[in-house]
């Protein structure tokens, strides 16, 4: 069994590294592309809540301290695919990506402790964006084509502790890496050649969370869970280089280069602020519970990166708030397997902290989801759907209405167990 799973992390990891295209969002051209949601499946079914969650059998990434709960080994994979239908006011266009998410495994330690370690999609660059401009007789005098992809990694270990009096505390220390790659093309009516703008840019960094979890024990099997998280203030250092080149400008959009104009290195830092996560939520164990998350930061911080010269936007205060919880008809259920099967739901709403033409970006959505037990074992197979909408069709940006579809593995196992001679 180990075996195979060890086999089937290796063909994901070797997936992982070399995927072409994780994301299909105009959004994703601004700094270094979309942030990823770092919570598993089930967290972003119920709506992204996830800073109040503990299990003995699955993980939830949202809060480290959940960790301290774990019973079981357990081994989590996740990819998805999202669409997006993508208009400017005029034209609507669709367009899809597929990619994995995360893959990571989570060990408990003498019943009160455990650790996790992963590899998660960061953030992803994808695009495809056309400018026009016509003179004043209403010809085409001019096309700007910009392109980019790439993204971020992050590989994280993290650390909870249970303690006697319903108290968990955890940390979790992450490396992110990854690079990415924007591309303008100019071509001129009349103009011989045309010129092409490669950025390459590369980035590291180190972040640190820190996060808490108290139970509160209520009459008939209820319990009233709080939850905070921080994600401290960190820096990712961005290295790379920018070469501008003269190309033949055929009629076909064909790119063959001809002279190099320019090319030089730069280098510089993004520092990211404290992002705190407040959770509360009431439920009954394996039963249902019901959540609400509030999550703010301050603006993303550009010094002297390649990032920073855009003046068409800026960053901003962000924050969100996210409501979700799931229900379990009976879950150890042997007549029904619909009865042990859990159901999650959620809504979410966002302010990106990304203004853009003076217009604040929001993202709003619902979400779904569904955990299928696999046999009568506790491990399980999850599906998740998101619908919502980013952006507006005002000032000249875009709106994009989103359909996630996402699915992840959950296996458990035990380890370390005492064998017992008769």
């Amino acid at each position: 069994m180990i075996k195979k799973l060890i086999a089937i992390a290796f063909l994901m990891f070797s997936t992982y590294n070399f995927a072409q295209r994780t994301n299909s969002s105009p959004y994703s051209f601004f700094g270094i592309g979309d942030q990823a949601k770092l919570k598993t499946v089930e967290e972003i079914a119920m709506g992204q809540m996830g800073g109040v969650l503990d299990s003995e059998f699955q993980l939830s990434f949202t809060n480290p301290a959940s960790y301290g709960s774990l019973l079981w080994t357990t081994y989590v994979f996740s990819g998805g695919n999202k669409t997006n239908k993508v208009n400017d006011g005029e034209i609507e266009q669709t367009s899809s990506a597929a990619s994995l998410t995360y893959i990571a495994i989570g060990i408990p330690i003498r019943g009160n402790q455990g650790m996790a370690a992963g590899l998660q999609l960061n953030s992803a660059v994808g695009y495809s964006l056309l400018e026009q401009l016509y003179d004043d007789n209403n010809e085409l005098n001019e096309t700007n084509l910009l392109s980019g992809n790439g993204g971020t990694s992050r590989l994280f270990l993290g650390y909870g502790y249970k303690f006697p009096f319903n108290l968990n505390l955890g940390a979790e220390v992450a490396y992110i890496f990854g690079g990415i790659t924007n591309t303008i093309v100019n071509r001129r009516a009349g103009v011989q050649l045309a010129t092409e703008n490669i950025t390459q840019s590369n980035l590291n960094g180190v972040s640190y969370k820190f996060g808490a979890q108290y139970t509160v024990d209520m009459p008939n099997n209820m319990h009233v869970k709080l939850g905070t998280t921080f994600n401290f203030e960190y820096e990712l250092h961005d290295q790379g280089s920018q070469h501008l080149f003269t190309i033949d400008n055929t009629n076909d959009g064909s790119i063959f280069p001809r002279d190099s104009i320019r090319s030089q290195g730069f280098s510089g830092t993004i520092k990211y602020p404290l992002n705190t996560v407040l959770s509360a939520g009431i439920g009954q164990s394996n039963k249902w519970f019901a959540g609400v998350e509030y999550t703010f930061a301050k603006a993303v911080d550009f010094d002297d990166t390649i990032y920073s010269e855009n003046p068409t936007y800026e960053y901003v205060n962000s924050n969100s708030l996210s409501v979700g919880g799931f229900f379990t008809p009976k879950y150890n259920s042997i007549a029904s397997y619909w009865n042990r099967v859990t159901y999650r739901a959620g809504f979410v709403y966002k302010n990106l902290g990304l203004v853009v033409n003076d217009t604040e970006i929001d993202d709003i959505g619902i979400s779904f989801g569904v955990s299928l037990p696999l046999g009568l074992k506790i491990s399980n197979f999850n599906l998740g759907f998101e619908l919502g909408k980013r952006g507006t069709t005002e000032n000249n940006l875009i709106l994009e209405n989103y359909y996630n579809f996402r699915l992840s593995i959950s296996l458990n196992d035990k380890w370390f167990g005492k064998r017992r001679i008769h």
